[in-house]
């Protein structure tokens, strides 16, 4: 869990540097008004406020608020980058405080007690997440699968990583019995045709909350070293512009759906019924900054939780464009 003194820089760097109301800081830490004037007050008493707040979180927040102005994002978390030569490739260097980052917003989210239905997406942070994420009784919960669960490899298995966090808090969890990408298109509109398969789908509409990953389409992309896609759809997606993937549907830098083979055959939600809920998308290595800028380019994530040096390449690139 967050220290209350890093709750209180964000808090105080809010108030005093931001100029957000304690209205505005309690939505966009996920606490309570009177929390957030507590905060700001400790904040002032131990000295932390100044002519300006100090602590290491005043440039991330700078970071967060850039992005949340260029993708129109409702929540963004920047978690400082320890090395930042770190993430250049596929180093997975920043996976952990990502994990972190990512367990506490979410651990926050059901300690709220609002959330019932929680879609889950793949990849190797939400299965890192899932390992951080302190133990809760919810046995209301339901973990619903985004796409389909049955990869090539365990490493990549969306239906390992609900079937945690269902042990972590007792609740329930679903998953499509169909595989990432189906083998041709006629394949894949009878697996979405299947009843269990239309259940699982309708239950994702009543998810409140969504927590996807996002993939790139570089060279050393996990999705083919995953065995999630073949050598050969790797390269039918990147000459079809593909830089960016989410929840089994592939974009290009634009946000746009690309016109490929593979976004028939992938099986599982589509952008459509992700978009008008809570999306939460946690992604991190500056490898990934194209395929993180095109993901929110879709307009259907609504909060980011992001690495510092990541952050600062994709908001570079935004600049420039």
């Amino acid at each position: 869990m967050e220290s209350e003194q890093s709750l209180s820089i964000r808090a105080a760097w809010l108030a005093y540097v931001g100029g957000c109301t304690q209205e505005q800081i309690a939505e966009r830490l996920g606490i309570s008004r009177i929390k957030a004037q507590r905060l700001i007050a400790a904040a002032t008493q131990n000295g932390l406020v100044k002519f300006f707040v100090e602590g290491v979180p005043a440039e991330c927040m700078a970071l967060e608020d850039g992005l949340m102005k260029a993708f129109g994002l409702k929540r963004c978390v920047v978690v400082p980058t320890v090395d930042p030569d770190e993430g250049l490739d596929d180093s997975a260097g920043e996976i952990p405080a990502l994990a972190v980052a990512a367990a506490r917003w979410l651990h926050r989210a059901l300690e709220s007690g609002e959330i019932r239905h929680i879609g889950i997406g793949h990849g190797r942070t939400l299965a890192a997440m899932v390992e951080r994420l302190p133990a809760c009784k919810r046995p209301d919960l339901h973990f619903i699968s985004l796409l389909g669960s049955l990869t090539r490899r365990s490493s990549a298995n969306p239906f390992d990583v609900i079937a945690r966090l269902a042990e972590r808090t007792g609740g329930e969890c679903y998953f499509l019995p169909v595989p990432f990408i189906a083998d041709s298109r006629a394949d894949a509109e009878v697996l979405r045709a299947q009843r269990g398969v239309q259940l699982v789908l309708a239950m994702v509409r009543e998810c409140q909350l969504c927590v996807v990953g996002i993939g790139d389409l570089g060279a050393n992309t996990h999705l083919v070293r995953s065995q999630s896609v073949t050598p050969q759809e790797w390269q039918a997606l990147v000459d079809g512009g593909a830089v960016g993937e989410i929840a089994g549907s592939f974009v290009n830098a634009q946000g746009q759906l690309v016109p490929c083979e593979m976004n028939e055959r992938a099986l599982g939600v589509s952008l459509d019924d992700l978009r008008g809920r809570e999306v939460l998308a946690v992604a991190g290595g500056k490898y990934k900054a194209d395929a993180i800028s095109a993901v929110l380019r879709t307009g259907v994530v609504t909060a980011l939780i992001v690495d510092e040096a990541t952050a600062q390449t994709v908001l570079a690139s935004t600049h420039a464009g």
